[in-house]
């Protein structure tokens, strides 16, 4: 088995719309994304009936639920950043971000480029070169400019929120999980926070603690399909058959590219039987 990569990874799952469109499911690389970052997450590594138990468990030991839940070392006591913008523009803005071209953001990455030669120090430059970057795949050379945008701006849930998805496309799982927690920190009805959160857990096979996630997304957005969908794909992971059946037949009422889901994952744990069901 390969990983269930939600549409996630939505840019930002914010300025990126990296997110919420990502969603791919173990075995079906066919699937189509609907986020602007096409990469897919890279799975974790296949589950076998002998050793899912014991993979679970060792993932599980490693890397605790408080842990993954924690907003990152930047983030501070401070009061949200007040010229941020509200949960509903964000999404919007992310929305936006995904019907760009690549000409559009290398334009972002000239435009932010000629700004940082003039004040190095400016985040809202160093966020504009880094959601570029990872919209054009630069993953790697977004990062440093999220960090050094956090460093002089800490109170920021859209910083937290692209620097996450930048971190999901690196496979860096936990980190991501940490600054989705910023984020949701200074905006806690983010539900693609709390989304990109669960995907981050999804890849280290924190299934129940990814449903806890997706149900936080689906109580801020009851319509929310790619989080309806990934939490009855994390229900079939722990044998929540009813629950999962549940809710990929209404991801797939919803969105009709879930029905692929539903016909994989809610016959069975396919997940950790391997099987294709």
């Amino acid at each position: 088995m390969k990983s269930v990569f939600p549409h996630l990874v939505p840019v930002a799952f914010a300025g990126l719309a990296l997110i919420t469109s990502c969603a791919t499911t173990t075995t079906e690389k066919e699937r189509p994304t609907s986020t602007t970052v096409a990469t897919p997450v890279a799975a974790p590594a296949p589950v076998t009936p002998e050793t899912a138990t014991a993979t679970t468990a060792s993932t599980e030991g490693s890397v605790s639920v408080a842990a993954l839940d924690a907003p990152a070392a930047e983030a501070t006591d401070a009061t949200a950043d007040p010229t941020a913008p509200s949960a509903a523009e964000a999404s919007a803005a992310r929305a936006a971000e995904k019907k760009m071209t690549a000409a559009d953001y290398k334009y972002q990455l000239a435009r932010a480029n000629v700004s940082l030669r003039t004040n190095p120090r400016n985040p809202r430059a160093l966020l504009e070169r880094a959601k570029a970057n990872s919209n054009l795949k630069n993953y790697k050379d977004a990062a440093p400019d999220y960090a050094a945008a956090l460093r002089l701006q800490r109170n920021n849930p859209d910083l937290y929120y692209n620097k996450g998805v930048n971190e999901l496309m690196l496979k860096q799982y936990k980190a991501a999980s940490n600054d989705f927690s910023g984020a949701v920190k200074y905006r806690p009805d983010d539900k693609e926070a709390f989304f990109g959160r669960g995907v981050a857990k999804m890849q280290m096979y924190q299934y129940k603690a990814a449903v806890s996630d997706f149900t936080r997304a689906i109580a801020i957005d009851s319509l929310y399909a790619d989080a309806i969908e990934y939490r009855g794909i994390s229900y079939a992971s722990f044998d929540r058959l009813k629950e999962a059946r549940r809710d990929l037949t209404k991801a797939a009422q919803l969105n009709p590219e879930a029905e692929k889901s539903l016909r994989r994952y809610g016959k069975g744990n396919s997940l950790v039987r391997g099987g294709n069901k």
